[in-house]
């Protein structure tokens, strides 16, 4: 069978609609370079009729007979003088060029004085990193010209630069860490402190963009994330780093906010997460919003080793198996934990075994969160005890396949205490509060992109899921709602993400049964009659 050709139309029809497009634009722009006089005419007559009715309408009503009778008279004397009309047109198109001219002030080309200097002061700085003495033709030397260096640059309104491209040497090692770690400190310096950069290296390029990065929004606060099951918003970071938005309330108003989306599950390839940070970063605040979001489809079991009552307000509820402060209580949970995993796995291979889906008791998520577990481990070693994370081994390795997750928060000072099935199985990891960038590094196991910086919010700090990108993070605010120092808007805002508790649940569930009942004991009179 042949093939029958094409339309010309529709076999090249998109370069004919680029060369009419570009024939359409080249006429524009050409009518407008000619029409542009009468343009400007145009629009000078315009704002001059705009001006004598503002001029009309403020002159009070007994004034304007006189000035009616003025004008009059005005144009009687210009009729009569020998070519007065013909000089009152010129004079009027004379005027209405002039009020019609662009008044937009001209852009200043290049930086102004004081952004040139910084410009300047930033390139001396850099002689010593991007020069060397072998060679012939240097980049940077001292006395330089910046602008061959810096290919882009621009400043925000305190003068400070915003954004940078800068050029270096191809021999410069931009392939180690430590050489990359000098210029990003040296440009962080330089540019401003307090501020965070985000440095993306360009090693093809021999190109450095540095961007000073917005503060991430810490007003969001704990709401129903629109989430499939399996997912967890950890928190929220720049639009430029993930391709998806959520839309979050703000009162009346809804705004699309990029979110860290940590997927768990049997396909999870980072079933378990780790969060560190200093004391009040916000590690508590981030297992109660992932607790909040786990209640909706599973249960949570909750280890707190602070004794701070951080969870009270989950006690009792529907879907919590328990909140454990206490050293026996800790261990207890933590073995039911271990058997419950080894329960579902047995469960669920002995129906792959038979041919049969899963049961629903192992298809339930089961949520296993630690606060501050090296507070038990003291504990147990003073009593001669038990160490509780040696319980977590089995959900740690095998907690995948089960449907078992276990978040573990802690401090930094107390790291060292955490076990090596924690550290070896908890692949997401999440730094939050003030840390150096080695700090960050050692618990992510990536530096990050940006500049951390001394003073940040409660939950502010960084996140990386797996072998990811380390991503700038910001927990949506999750405070104790029984704690006095919490604002009415966000303790309403947890307190309304809470289940019922499990007394309302079950008068629930027996109200239910009872109604059930009675209908069905009516169309039983109904038939028999």
């Amino acid at each position: 069978m042949v093939r029958r050709p094409l339309p010309r139309i529709l076999s090249n029809g998109s370069a004919q609609l680029a060369r009419s497009r570009e024939l359409v634009r080249t006429t524009a722009d050409s009518a407008r370079d000619v029409l542009h006089p009468l343009i400007t005419v145009m629009r000078g007559l315009r704002r001059l009729a705009s001006a004598g009715r503002r001029k009309w309408a403020g002159t009070p009503k007994d004034k304007r007979g006189p000035l009616l009778f003025l004008v009059a008279s005005l144009v009687l004397v210009v009729a009569l003088v020998p070519y007065g009309p013909l000089l009152a047109g010129v004079s009027l198109m004379a005027a209405a060029a002039w009020h019609g001219r662009d008044r937009t002030p001209p852009g200043q080309d290049g930086p102004s004085e004081s952004q040139a200097e910084r410009l300047q002061s930033l390139y001396e700085a850099l002689v010593p990193y991007f020069s060397t003495p072998e060679d012939p033709a240097p980049l940077y030397a001292h006395g330089g010209e910046w602008d061959k260096a810096f290919t882009t640059h621009e400043f925000d309104e305190a003068g400070r630069i915003g954004h940078l491209v800068i050029r270096y040497p191809a021999y410069f090692t931009d392939g180690e860490a430590e050489a990359r770690a000098r210029i990003e400190h040296l440009l962080t310096a330089k540019s401003g402190r307090g501020r965070e950069y985000h440095f993306a290296w360009d090693e093809e390029g021999n190109q450095l963009t540095v961007t000073v990065l917005a503060p991430l929004a810490n007003d969001i606060a704990a709401q129903r994330f629109v989430t499939a099951p399996g997912e967890t918003v950890l928190g929220f970071t720049d639009p430029t780093e993930v391709q998806r938005t959520l839309p979050l309330g703000y009162g009346d108003e809804q705004r699309d906010v990029p979110p860290v989306v940590w997927r768990t599950g049997v396909r999870s390839t980072e079933p378990h997460l780790l969060a560190l940070g200093q004391p009040g970063s916000g590690t508590s605040t981030l297992l109660r919003s992932i607790a909040l979001q786990a209640l909706e489809h599973g249960d949570v079991l909750i280890v707190e080793g602070g004794s701070t009552g951080e969870y009270a307000c989950l006690t009792g509820r529907s879907g919590v198996l328990a909140v454990e402060c206490g050293l026996t209580g800790a261990l207890a949970s933590l073995e039911w934990a271990a058997h419950e995993t080894e329960r579902r796995l047995i469960a669920a291979n002995r129906a792959r075994q038979e041919g049969q889906p899963p049961p629903e008791d192992t298809k339930r998520p089961l949520w296993i969160l630690l606060d501050r577990p090296s507070v038990f481990a003291h504990l147990a070693a003073a009593d001669g005890r038990e160490d509780p994370q040696t319980l977590l081994q089995v959900p740690l390795r095998h907690g995948r396949a089960a449907n078992v997750t276990v978040v573990v928060a802690e401090q930094f000072d107390n790291a060292d205490a955490l076990s090596e099935a924690v550290r070896q199985h908890t692949r997401a990891r999440v730094v939050l509060g003030p840390a150096s960038p080695e700090q960050v590094a050692t618990v992510l196991g990536a530096p990050p992109h940006t500049t951390p910086v001394a003073q940040v919010p409660p939950g502010r700090g960084y996140a990386r899921l797996g072998g990811g990108p380390v991503l700038r993070l910001q927990v949506p605010a999750t405070p104790d709602p029984y704690d006095e120092a919490t604002s009415e808007a966000d303790r309403q805002a947890v307190l309304a993400l809470l289940p019922a508790p499990v007394a309302e649940e079950a008068t629930l569930v027996e109200a239910e049964a009872v109604q059930a009942g009675g209908v069905r004991a009516e169309a039983v009179v109904a038939e028999s009659s």
